[in-house]
């Protein structure tokens, strides 16, 4: 959980970093394509080919294809619609989405996974429901469609990760995840990109930086690394957990307003719902211990 925990501190400047340097300025689909090409450059270096068989390879860029590349375009484009504190509202799904997408490529069913993402939906609700703007509809089913991909990439590398050897070096063939969103993203750009649109100032290219090479590639290693790790529970909750995170950096470095107490309260909620999720873990444990 310590991986999760860590990408959740990495990641909570990005919405901010988006919404305030990016979006409305720079091509989205531009921004996209840098992203997951510094992301790459990252792993290449590492990449050994041999590790893997074609059919795992394919496997691998097709998650990421998904989980960074179709959900980045969807992602990116949802700023144009709607504020940072209404992205950050619209995420609050996603743990319902990573418990049901999990039992089902795993073939089973466990309700007190959806109570439990359920209870951390309620935590982000509590702290940013509030009103929206004319573009609700249209900026809710963008933002839906990126955390469905999120959540089924995030789940299809845990079953994938499951078909691979302890033994083998996760570093060492990472970069097919990247080479598959550069299929995606690639294309994209060339055919509705606006050349007009880069980045004309060294703050934004600084920001494409720091969101390719520490958020996208940094943050992607480690957090479908700390995914296989914990139970699916545990992973839909840290999914919430990004936004009370998110909302304080943007407190504290943009002094956008924040309702504090309902700030607490749902954080308050979402650490609830962490702990009923290992306290159900524990429990569930000793009773099938022999």
């Amino acid at each position: 959980m310590g991986y999760l925990v860590l990408v959740t501190t990495l990641w909570a400047f990005s919405f901010s970093l988006i919404g305030v340097y990016l979006a409305g300025q720079v091509d989205s689909y531009f921004a996209v394509l840098m992203r997951v090409s510094l992301a790459a450059l990252v792993f290449l270096p590492m990449l050994r080919p041999g590790r893997l068989a074609l059919s795992q390879k394919l496997t691998l860029m097709a998650l990421g294809a998904v989980q960074l590349g179709i959900m980045y375009l969807f992602f990116y484009q949802s700023f144009l619609l709607l504020s940072v504190p209404e992205v950050l509202l619209f995420t609050i799904f996603t743990p319902l989405y990573i418990a049901l997408l999990d039992d089902l490529l795993f073939g089973r069913f466990t309700p007190f996974y959806l109570l439990t993402a359920g209870l951390a939906v309620v935590g982000a609700a509590v702290i940013r429901f509030e009103g929206v703007n004319a573009d609700f509809w249209l900026g809710f089913v963008v933002v839906q469609g990126a955390n469905l991909c999120f959540a089924l990439g995030q789940v299809g590398y845990r079953r994938f990760s499951v078909t691979l050897p302890d033994d083998l070096p996760r570093h060492s063939v990472f970069a097919w995840f990247y080479v598959g969103a550069l299929v995606v993203s690639l294309p994209v750009f060339v055919v509705l990109g606006n050349g007009q649109a880069l980045p004309t100032t060294a703050v934004q290219w600084g920001v494409l930086l720091w969101l390719g090479l520490a958020a996208s590639g940094l943050g992607y290693f480690l957090w479908n690394l700390g995914a296989v790790r914990v139970d699916a529970g545990t992973l839909a909750i840290m999914n919430n957990a990004l936004i009370p995170a998110g909302l304080i950096v943007n407190l504290l470095i943009w002094n956008r307003d924040a309702d504090l107490p309902r700030l607490v309260l749902g954080g308050a909620i979402i650490v609830a719902s962490l702990w009923l999720n290992g306290w159900w873990q524990r429990r569930s444990a000793v009773q099938t211990t022999p």
